[in-house]
């Protein structure tokens, strides 16, 4: 069968086929990551982060669902119980995901004036997998908690 303009319609499906695997070349490399090069890069990240430090497990809770029926909106929630005055407060909080493409999922900041470190959002994950949080205080230290999820239908196309 021929297009209206007699082009085969092969000719047009071989043309498209080629056009979207010359995309495919251009794709970044953690989109077409393996499995395990997700953890490599979230232990990079979580140990430039780290700077050396070694994390405490107390002092940060980090809530998760134990099974997420959809990747897609994965709903978490962290609280950091600190004083919050000028010279001890949370600077920040980190949230990986060891299996994402992208494992360094959200960071929020934090002031003395912010009043307290708590926060809950939704987060995408693209397989089962363990949600890391790090938390940063101002005096230097890190606290860490982690959870293990199992995720029924992934996120992040896997």
């Amino acid at each position: 069968m021929n297009a209206p303009d007699d082009k085969p319609l092969l000719e047009r499906r071989a043309l498209l086929a080629a056009s979207l695997g010359v995309l495919g070349l251009a794709l970044p490399s953690w989109l077409l990551a393996a499995d395990g090069e997700g953890k490599a890069r979230a232990a990079a990240a979580m140990a430039k982060l780290l700077a050396g430090r070694k994390p405490a497990g107390e002092g940060l809770k980090l809530t998760t669902p134990a099974i997420a029926e959809n990747g897609n909106t994965v709903p978490i929630s962290i609280e950091v119980a600190s004083p919050f005055t000028a010279n001890d407060y949370v600077k920040a909080i980190h949230v990986f995901a060891e299996d994402n493409p992208a494992p360094e999922v959200v960071s929020f900041y934090f002031t003395p004036r912010s009043g307290r470190a708590a926060i809950a959002t939704r987060i995408r994950l693209a397989r089962s997998q363990r949600v890391v949080a790090l938390a940063e205080l101002s005096d230097g230290r890190v606290l860490e908690a982690a959870n293990q999820v199992k995720v029924t239908i992934g996120g992040c196309g896997g």
